[in-house]
């Protein structure tokens, strides 16, 4: 008994039941499953123009899962990194930024919770909020003794 052969479809369909993909992705997740490479884009066309393949719905969803722990710098990087084009990314942080705070704060109370008491601790805890990618204005914006709530 041989297992019944998923077509090229079916198994884009099952990727995006899971959760978004960018076209990036999923080319390089179907090649494998095809000789031709217009085979692939043919397909991703159709699923993008029913509006099964969305490269803006994706990046929001990354967006905000990301949103809690990082900061837009690191979102930034992350869109990009999966392919996802630069004006999607800058419209995804333009709406992701006005948030920015409130989650710096979120990510400094889990970590530290209490304001540094010398320069060094204030470093350490810069350090930690710039290497998550928050900007540095947003870091000493939460790092203000009287800005913490």
């Amino acid at each position: 008994m041989s297992k019944r052969e998923i077509s090229l479809r079916e198994r884009a369909l099952a990727m995006l039941a899971r959760r978004e993909h960018t076209r990036v992705e999923m080319t390089r997740k179907l090649s494998p499953h095809t000789e031709s490479p217009e085979q692939i884009e043919q397909l991703l066309d159709a699923l993008a123009a029913r509006g099964w393949l969305s490269e803006t719905r994706f990046a929001e969803s990354r967006a905000n899962a990301l949103a809690r722990k990082f900061g837009s710098r690191k979102i930034e990087y992350d869109l990009k990194s999966r392919g996802v084009s630069a004006e999607v990314v800058e419209q995804t942080l333009e709406r992701t930024s006005a948030q920015e705070l409130d989650n710096c704060r979120a990510v400094w109370l889990r970590k530290f919770g209490v304001l540094p008491q010398d320069a060094a601790e204030r470093g350490r805890q810069m350090r930690f909020l710039a290497g998550r990618g928050f900007s540095a204005e947003t870091v000493r914006q939460v790092l203000k003794a009287g800005d913490i709530d």
